[in-house]
């Protein structure tokens, strides 16, 4: 297994390039969208999950230092949260296809529903082991906030190298105690000296072992960072928190609430769609508005990932007009008549066509447009 990581890394664009082909080649699998055919969704599923693994290698090694989250879970840890929750979103397409041809159409939504469950217990228990972090891409990415906010290992040990030499070529104002930069370059050069001759017991490894040869770097001791709890985060932050954590709820449930009453109003119905709905915009309502609640003192500053991950959510929404009833009675028949409009020029007319199919194909699916 070291021998195939190792593998990936060297070759990791090579790696990247390959299942990205391999993903969209999908779409173009024979009986894509019937429900007979498990075939193209399990070669789908399975190309999904082998290429979620490569990047999960490749994002994780080799490293400069194991860094342990709040969760307690190694970044290179074989199975991480955000891993496991990229491998049932690969998996969910099969088990819709597979229940809907030996159960029917109407009991899939019982798969559908343990599914979408089962999702939204893995992501609340990472919004609880991450210290009730927003969830980047439902939980895909982690969310190292604290990381962007501090210079990495490498930058400190360039800075600090830097600064010795140049303490021994004769210019002594970087160490000039007048000089802050330069008494906070000092005070970092030495104390990274002192933690490499730390016992191991105190969370610094005693050395890094570096391989030329092979390009890997031995990931020293793990660093465990203290999580913050729920009633910290409430005593902290008071009503704001409260709040925050009401609105990331709303999300990670949101799916689940949607097809449990379309379990019980059926697809077809407004009842369904109009919940789903009312769900996001009042989660989306609270965690965008969180500074006119409570205190000003204890506000919930988001950071640049947390604020693109809040507009990729209300990008989303679009989705409602691929959801039945609305795509039913309006969006599919403005297709269809664009379609006819540009149907008489050549080529356009041609992709339309073809763009027209795989939407309503892909529409027939509840897990290509889950947004989940």
């Amino acid at each position: 297994m070291e021998a195939y990581k190792e593998w990936v890394w060297r070759n990791r664009e090579y790696v990247h390039s390959l299942g990205s082909l391999a993903n969209g080649l999908t779409w173009l699998l024979p009986e894509k969208f019937t429900t007979s055919e498990i075939g193209p969704e399990a070669v789908t599923a399975f190309l999904g999950i082998f290429t979620t693994i490569n990047e999960h290698i490749i994002e994780t090694v080799p490293t400069t230092r194991a860094h342990t989250g709040p969760s307690g879970t190694d970044s290179s840890s074989s199975l991480s949260y955000p891993l496991l929750i990229s491998i049932l979103k690969d998996l969910e397409t099969v088990v819709e296809v597979a229940a809907e041809h030996f159960y029917g159409a109407d009991r899939k939504w019982n798969f559908i529903i343990a599914t979408e469950a089962f999702k939204a217990l893995v992501r609340l228990a990472l919004f609880r082991n991450t210290g009730y972090k927003m969830l980047l891409h439902g939980g895909e990415t982690p969310n190292n906030d604290d990381d962007d906010k501090l210079p990495n290992q490498s930058e400190l040990q360039n800075r600090a190298g830097h600064l010795d030499r140049n303490r021994f070529s004769g210019n002594q104002n970087l160490y000039n105690p007048w000089n802050m930069e330069g008494r906070a370059m000092s005070a970092l050069s030495s104390f990274g000296q002192n933690a490499r001759t730390t016992s191991p017991t105190s969370g610094w490894s005693p050395r890094i072992q570096h391989s030329n040869q092979q390009g890997v770097i031995e990931p020293p001791a793990v660093i465990k960072e203290k999580r913050k709890t729920l009633s910290e985060l409430l005593s902290e932050k008071g009503v704001k928190g409260a709040l925050f954590v009401m609105g990331e709820v709303l999300f990670i449930t949101r799916p689940l609430i949607y097809v449990l009453f379309i379990r019980r109003y059926g697809v077809r119905s407004w009842i369904p769609w109009a919940i789903s709905l009312s769900v996001d915009i009042l989660g989306m309502g609270i965690l965008s508005n969180l500074k006119l609640w409570g205190e000003k003192s204890k506000q919930i500053h988001f950071s640049q990932p947390e604020k693109d991950e809040l507009r990729r959510r209300k990008l989303l929404w679009a989705l409602y007009l691929m959801r039945d009833p609305f795509f039913t009675k309006y969006t599919r028949q403005k297709l269809e008549s664009s379609q006819k409009k540009v149907e008489p020029v050549p080529l356009i007319g041609f992709f339309t066509e073809k763009v027209v199919d795989l939407l309503v194909g892909a529409q027939s699916r509840y897990t290509y447009i889950s947004g989940s």
